[in-house]
């Protein structure tokens, strides 16, 4: 039996004498947990120098440091009149609003806010602003940066040199474009895989990131004590997401509810050896712990963090994770500042908002002068030891402008290296592996020649899908590695998507795995490995079945339930997310010219491996631990084993068929593709002559698509197989779209079902209705479709919208469900 969290003995013996336990709390006793010594220690000097300028600020001035807002809701301009302390490149503002801008862009854009925030006449202090990206596994966000492989990875290389250097050479492209901070790293013990940040964790055993948490500071920042620290080659760090994110139960945003005793040793993980090593900021979670929101537990934030723990920096806030505190908005949240938060981080048109509750407030004493002070005093420290206010405009640092070290040749030998240290081989039979580099080798699966799937999510764009490899021009597929590798020793490589080949291949290369995902987007109610998409099993079987020894290179941003695969594997190796140097696979997987062993594997798994998808919770403290692949296991060419035939049953309980969630979150099915008319849609955004479609937020970012019509056109979602909805039809089940009508439509509007070679469409135009702004609910009865005709037991198209005239909808859920909402009755052909 599998629990969420480990309970303390005292609450067992009292379950088992009957009585339950005591409830979960949400406030912590700073007391019980360990004391830090913070470092760097307090300068005097800056200390006295923050006196000075806190008393020369106005409360307008002070108002503006405490919030940071995201540049694709303000401009340079609005800087000259709101000095506000920072701004961040969200999950997809690039540079002047493209994603893909070059370095120079993101330059230019940092001078033109640095020279708005010095700019005054009035005689008051000069607050240089500062400016933080995501640069999670390298810098990220930009063109032509150095991708490494996404933190699951790196906590199976159990390499501290690594993730230090891995450190460094991220602060220097990053400080390379203009930029000041990261928000990096993540030290999340995640307790639950399917939450769809598991891959930015290091490992569901906390004695991982505490092994990592100083040597990751120390490569971003600089080492304290040394003229390396927070020097121009480095930036600023902010260890996140404070705390128990990685104890949600799998949900994003959700609610840990552990103990504080598990809190403590178990989530705290390398947050002690972070703050030791002086990260300068620290991210409050979107979560909760026991029902209270993270970025208003005042227990948590001053009382662990700040006062126990002597962490002297600032505490940012997660994306609005402020206007999810109980009695708060985005726009207006005294209780996160009154509870430790230091700085909001806000993204949408209402910033101003926030800035004049928030400065109304302060001046009625609902956020204390005391506390007030507190917070700009810890942003100014962090300010003025990154040498802020003395390095002048971006473009005149060190570093800044020098764009030859974004993607360099020594960078991309080192994320090469965090490959080949980050993969592990879970099954090798007969010593397959590694293979002879001069034979007739085939690779198949799409995903070998995709660096957008082998780099995940926070690659170029926020959830990393429907990236080209031309946005990755230092960059190489696995494709092209296993070319070089196998042209090189005089072998012969074919690539071919679907496994075909014209002369029998020496053996095949299989690569194959999770289609790119971030955050929420990433969260899944199973651990079973593609369940309605099952083309890759065929294309493994297929190959074995023709006897082409089958190698098969598995990428994912965590573990799944991939018996099937297995099986039909004479060798597996999770590559996790190896990011953008695809060479490092190739490595591994063949012997030098000469026939000796180039590499051995080396990676260990830092997650267990789940034997059934039901696994959810699958840590080595959890009663009944019973893994496929614990924790720390893995093949290498010294150490061989063999992997029995595994259980390929699913248990009861999971019915094979449909998903109950068409779309959701923004987010398809794997193997699910969209379109506009022809044209395909990857992210699930883009357009086609007369549709465009586009992110827009509902309860989170960008957890919705508006869909904007100028003209005929259809969006149609369809699967990657035909699905069997015959037992769905039978019931009451209906087609549910959660939609918001943000124009009127000017023509007739069709909702489609398409399936065995017949489409049926039915008007929903009077049932959208003229009601603009607002969120409903239509729903259409699955009968509906099958008493006209479809063939319910082969959907090859589960919806498609089309519109006649001129339509602007946004739809934030398309799911399978009971429904007692307003219906588009079956035999209503007026509505038109």
């Amino acid at each position: 039996m599998n629990t969420v969290f480990a309970l303390p003995l005292a609450a067992l013996a009292l379950m088992l004498a009957g009585a339950g336990p005591a409830p979960l709390s949400p406030v912590a006793h700073p007391e019980k947990w360990p004391e830090v010594k913070a470092e760097p220690q307090r300068d005097p000097a800056i200390e006295a120098r923050i006196d000075r300028i806190l008393a020369a600020m106005t409360i307008e001035d002070k108002v503006g440091q405490l919030i940071q807002v995201d540049i694709g809701s303000i401009t340079p301009a609005d800087i000259l009149t709101y000095k506000l302390g920072s701004v961040l490149t969200g999950g997809n503002s690039g540079p002047y609003g493209d994603d893909y801008a070059p370095p120079a862009k993101w330059l230019q854009l940092a001078d033109e806010y640095y020279d708005a925030s010095v700019k005054r006449s009035d005689g008051r202090p000069v607050v240089p602003i500062i400016w933080g990206t995501d640069s999670v596994h390298g810098n990220n966000n930009i063109v032509g940066a150095t991708l490494f492989p996404h933190n699951i990875g790196l906590g199976a290389a159990r390499d501290p040199d690594l993730i230090r250097r891995i450190g460094e050479v991220t602060a220097l492209e990053t400080a390379a474009a203009g930029l000041d901070w990261t928000f990096a790293p993540t030290l999340a013990v995640v307790q639950d895989d399917r939450w769809g940040r598991t891959y930015e964790s290091y490992s569901e055993e906390p004695a991982i990131p505490k092994s990592y948490a100083a040597a990751m500071i120390e490569g971003v920042q600089g080492k304290v004590g040394t003229p390396d620290f927070l020097s121009p080659r480095h930036v600023i760090a902010t260890t996140k997401h404070f705390l128990g994110d990685g104890g949600t139960g799998g949900v994003d945003q959700g609610d840990a509810r552990v103990s504080e005793e598990v809190l403590r040793d178990v989530h705290l993980g390398g947050y002690p050896e972070a703050i030791a090593a002086g990260t300068q900021s620290v991210m409050a979670s979107f979560s909760s712990w026991n029902g209270a929101k993270m970025s208003g537990n005042q227990s948590l934030l001053t009382g662990v963090l700040k006062e126990r723990m002597h962490f002297d920096g600032f505490v940012v806030g997660d994306w609005n994770s402020h206007g999810q505190v109980e009695g708060c908005s985005n726009e207006d949240c005294p209780a996160a500042i009154n509870a430790g938060l230091d700085m909001f981080m806000y993204s949408g048109p209402g910033w101003k908002q926030l800035y004049d509750n928030s400065l109304r407030e302060a001046k009625a004493g609902i956020i204390p002068a005391s506390r007030l002070d507190d917070a700009v005093r810890r942003i100014l420290r962090v300010k003025l030891r990154a040498g802020t206010f003395e390095r002048g405009r971006p473009s005149s640092r060190a570093v800044a402008g020098h764009f030859e070290l974004i993607g360099s040749a020594e960078h991309r030998a080192l994320a090469r290296r965090a490959v080949r240290e980050s993969m592990v081989l879970l099954k090798n039979e007969n010593g397959l592996l590694p293979l002879k580099p001069g034979g007739n080798i085939l690779v198949a699966g799409a995903a070998a020649d995709s660096i957008a799937q082998a780099a995940g999510g926070w690659s170029i764009t926020w959830q990393g899908a429907g990236v080209a490899n031309s946005a990755f021009p230092n960059g190489e597929t696995i494709w092209s590695g296993i070319r070089q590798a196998v042209t090189a020793a005089g072998g012969t490589a074919t690539y071919a998507p679907d496994g075909s080949y014209a002369t029998k291949p020496d053996a095949a290369i299989v690569v194959f795995g999770e289609q790119p995902y971030a955050e929420f987007r990433g969260d899944r109610p199973n651990l079973e490995y593609s369940p309605e998409d099952k083309a890759d099993l065929a294309l493994l079987r297929k190959l074995k079945a023709a006897g082409v020894p089958v190698v098969a290179v598995f990428l994912s941003g965590r573990p799944l339930w991939v018996n099937a695969e297995l099986n039909a594997s004479d060798a597996f190796v999770a590559a996790f997310l190896p990011g953008s140097e695809g060479g490092g696979v190739a490595d591994m997987l063949f012997r030098k010219a000469d026939g000796g062993i180039a590499y051995d594997f080396r990676g260990r798994l830092s997650f267990s491996w789940p034997k059934r998808p039901d696994q959810y919770v699958l840590n080595r403290r959890d009663p009944g631990y019973d893994p496929l692949f614990p924790i720390g296991y893995g093949l290498g060419y010294a150490a061989p084993a063999h992997v029995p035939q595994l259980d390929e049953a699913r248990p009861k309980g999971m019915a094979a068929g449909a998903v109950s969630l068409i779309w959701h979150r923004g987010r398809l099915p794997d193997g699910w593709t969209a379109s506009a008319d022809d044209v395909a849609l990857p992210a699930v955004t883009g357009r086609s002559a007369n549709l465009a479609v586009t992110g827009v937020d509902r309860a989170g970012q960008e957890d919705s698509r508006r869909l904007a019509w100028t003209g005929p056109a259809r969006f149609l979602i369809r699967p990657s197989a035909p699905i069997d909805l015959g037992r769905e039809t039978n019931g009451e089940i209906s087609l549910v779209v959660d939609y918001r009508l943000d124009r009127a439509p000017t023509g007739p509007v069709t909702l489609s079902m398409a399936g065995g070679g017949k489409t049926i469409a039915l008007p929903v135009t009077r049932t959208l209705g003229t009601a603009v702004g607002s969120w409903q609910t239509l729903a259409v009865p699955l009968q509906c479709f099958r008493r006209r005709g479809l063939d319910v037991s082969r959907i090859t198209g589960p919806i498609a919208l089309a519109a006649q005239g001129a339509l602007t909808l946004s739809i934030s859920a398309i799911r399978l469900d009971y429904a007692s909402v307003p219906m588009v009755r079956c035999g209503d052909e007026t509505d038109r």
